[in-house]
Order: C-alpha cells, then structure tokens, then sequence
C-alpha cells in the first residue's frame, strides 16, 4: 500500500509539472562569428523551414542581442479566422546572441495566452509551427520559468494586476485604414522614442499588428530588460495591434510578467514606473499625428 501509495503521488507530481510550459526554448547554436553572421545563419534557417523573416532589430541598450521576428503561414490563418486580438499570436519572436546561443519564445505558451480561450481553434496550426520552428533552430531545453498551460488563458502576475486587454485601449479612429495610417506615420518618427519593427497589416479582415521598439534611453527596453535579466529578450519587441478603428497594446503588468514568469516582486518593483511609462510611448504612437 505504501509503495503504490509513494508511485500514485509520484505520478500526481509528474502530471503537474507536465502540464507547466515555458516561455521560450533554447535552441541550437548559430553559425558565423559575429552578431549579424548569425542573424544571418538564423533567418536563412527560418526561410528555409518555410517561415517569412517580418522584421529583425537590436534592442537600444542590448548590443549583444539581435531579435528576429517571423511568421507562418498557417498560425497566420488560424489567427486570422479566429480575428480581432487573436492577431497578436501571428509573430515569432527568435532571440540571437553575438556568442552564436539562439532561445526563441515557445509558440505553445504565448498562444494559449494570447489567444485564451480560442486556443483550441488554433492548437494544429500552433503545433505545427512548434514542430517546424524545432526543426529549423533545434528544438532544445525549456528555459525562461513556466506557467500551467490551464493558467496561461487567464494569467495575471498576481492578484490585482493586469490580465490580457485590461487597460488596452490606446486610441480610436475614424476608420482602420486612418489607425493604420497614424501607427505607421508615428513609428516613422519616432515619436516617445519608438521604431517600427515589423507589419502584418491585412486590409480585408480589418486587423493590424506591428511590433514597437522601445528606444527612449530612460524608459526603453534597454532600461527595464537590463533590470530583470536579458535572458528572455525574446519577449521583444511589443505589440500594438488594430482590430477595426482602435488601437491597443498589452499593459506592462500583464506583458512583461507573461515574459518573465518568474520575476520576483523585488525585481518587479525597481522598475514600477515601466508599465506606465511604456503605455505612453505607446499612447504617443496611437494618437493621430
């Protein structure tokens, strides 16, 4: 009784942890030598896996990280046929860094927390881009925390803060054309400090997602990233997306604690002014100009 006792609460205890996923994956080694060589080795992997490279940038204050952003065309549909801020789902995010080390954010986790309770409608198309992100960068060891995959559609850092949409709304427009029009103008200057990373802006559904760099040298993400720890430099860039005519981002308590799932409130704290200060920025990038 005992021993079946030891082995039921054993596999209890593995079923638990099972379920938990992390945020990002560390995956193969680049080839090169330099940062760029490697940027270079990874985005030809992605395109040669089938995936289109949307953008690639160095985060201010990161040098020795570079983010390239990608996309798949089957995530994309499901995303779409889904709508509204199921859009953020569509971009991958791969981290690569000057030594040649490559982790990029797992698609399974900010899936089932972007698309919450939709997820289901997305799962093979989800999967599948696992399976082929995995084949072209190596898939390899979880890293960045975890999370239980059953606490990731309604996931808030703790009680009281922010869950996905709450506090989003940036601004509104007369139309999407007009929303997409202010975002992009924005981006091209600078406003708050921002930068344009990548598009995906698709006119018939009426939905738009674009990702921000965050430049400002007080404020940036060179500033706040710097604080919590680079490792999960995949979580960037952020998103701002347009569902019809209005604009909206992901509040900082809920998105930077996706990302870092194991914060501890200390760390949390030395950079309490970053929420508000990067809805601002993004605020500014939102407005008419």
């Amino acid at each position: 009784m005992k021993a079946s006792l030891v082995v039921g609460v054993a596999l209890v205890a593995w079923s638990a942890v099972a379920q938990a996923l992390s945020p990002y994956v560390d995956a193969g080694r680049a080839s090169g030598g330099t940062l760029d060589a490697a940027v270079a080795d990874v985005e030809g992997k992605l395109v040669g896996a089938g995936f289109r490279v949307l953008g690639r940038y160095t985060p201010r204050g990161l040098p020795q990280h570079a983010i390239v952003v990608a996309s798949d065309e089957g995530l994309q549909g499901a995303a779409l046929a889904i709508g509204g801020s199921a859009i953020v789902a569509v971009p991958l995010r791969v981290d690569v860094r000057a030594d040649g080390s490559v982790r990029y954010a797992n698609p399974e986790y900010w899936a089932r927390a972007y698309l919450r309770g939709d997820y289901a409608r997305a799962e093979a198309a989800v999967r599948a881009a696992s399976d082929r992100l995995a084949g072209a960068l190596g898939g390899g060891r979880p890293a960045g925390g975890d999370v239980k995959a059953d606490d990731l559609p309604g996931y808030r850092y703790m009680l009281g803060m922010e869950r996905f949409g709450d506090r989003s709304e940036l601004a509104e427009h007369a139309s999407f054309d007009e929303a997409v029009q202010a975002v992009r103008a924005n981006l091209a200057s600078g406003v708050g400090g921002t930068a344009r990373v990548y598009e995906v802006v698709v006119p018939e559904r009426k939905l738009a997602v674009f990702g921000v760099a965050l430049n400002d040298a007080e404020h940036g993400e060179g500033w706040w990233v710097g604080r919590i720890g680079a490792d999960n430099a995949a979580a960037l860039p952020w998103e701002i997306w347009i569902a019809d005519r209005k604009v909206h981002a992901l509040y900082g308590r809920y998105r930077t604690a996706l990302g870092w799932p194991e914060l501890g409130m200390g760390q949390f704290m030395t950079i309490m002014r970053h929420p508000d200060t990067t809805m601002q920025a993004l605020e500014g990038v939102a407005r008419k100009p």
